[in-house]
């Protein structure tokens, strides 16, 4: 579904890369939690599979679509298929939980549409399900801005989720979340990662989240791959090389 051939990314200014991946390949089905410490690479490894990153050099390719070679309206279609959760949840505090997750639905519409704020009546009952799915009909018209925050993250999740995608990319999603709520959030994507089956790839602070509920974990320190395992093999001695220096 997705694969990485000799993918680095080297910054202006920068004497050593900051992502080097010799190669990698992910398929649906796959929930996979990539570990490292602050500045292992994880941010920029999600933001090349999501195309907000270029690569310095190397391919990526999703399903038979070379991203790192289209153009940009070309890689605004292949977003579609990727839904992405960030870490400071990216929503529009002023507009109610419906509203930032309609705005999932851009991506095929016409910017006209988006302009003027206007939604068929399925794209609406789309979002309802969604937010039903995620725990927060009785909110829906409530203004983001008075949620907590793992309440803010299940709107994000939901506004990926109505993207219809066959990719969840999560950058960080819970790392600003008490532990309990960060196990909830998690509950919920794994769920929805079942039911839909996709192919899922989270970045994680949380050895323990990934632990539980990851079918493979990799491991990038110094922006390489130093683990690639299914959660049981990472053992002590992983942990220590991933985060200790």
């Amino acid at each position: 579904m997705i694969e990485l051939h000799d993918v680095s990314v080297r910054y202006p200014g920068a004497n050593t890369d900051a992502l080097s991946i010799k190669s990698l390949s992910f398929k649906q089905g796959d929930f996979i939690c990539v570990l490292g410490k602050s500045g292992a690479g994880k941010s920029t490894f999600i933001r090349c599979l999501n195309g907000l990153q270029r690569p310095s050099s190397g391919e990526i390719y999703l399903a038979d679509n070379q991203i790192t070679a289209i153009s940009t309206g070309e890689l605004r279609k292949a977003r579609r298929e990727m839904g992405m959760i960030f870490q400071h949840f990216n929503l529009i505090p002023r507009l109610t939980v419906m509203q930032n997750v309609l705005t999932g639905t851009f991506g095929y519409r016409s910017s006209f549409k988006n302009l003027i704020g206007w939604f068929s009546r399925d794209e609406i009952e789309q979002a309802k399900q969604i937010i039903s799915d995620v725990g927060l009909s009785e909110m829906a018209n409530r203004k983001v801005e008075n949620l907590s925050g793992g309440q803010k993250q299940r709107v994000g999740i939901a506004r990926a989720m109505l993207q219809q995608p066959k990719v969840m990319l999560g950058d960080e999603p819970v790392s600003s979340l008490d532990p309990g709520t960060s196990s909830h959030i998690f509950k919920l994507l794994k769920e929805l990662h079942l039911r839909l089956g996709l192919l899922t790839v989270i970045n994680v602070h949380d050895v323990e989240l990934a632990r539980r509920f990851a079918t493979r974990i990799i491991a990038l320190k110094d922006g390489k791959v130093i683990f690639d395992s299914i959660p049981e093999h990472f053992s002590t001695e992983a942990y220590r090389k991933t985060y200790e220096s």
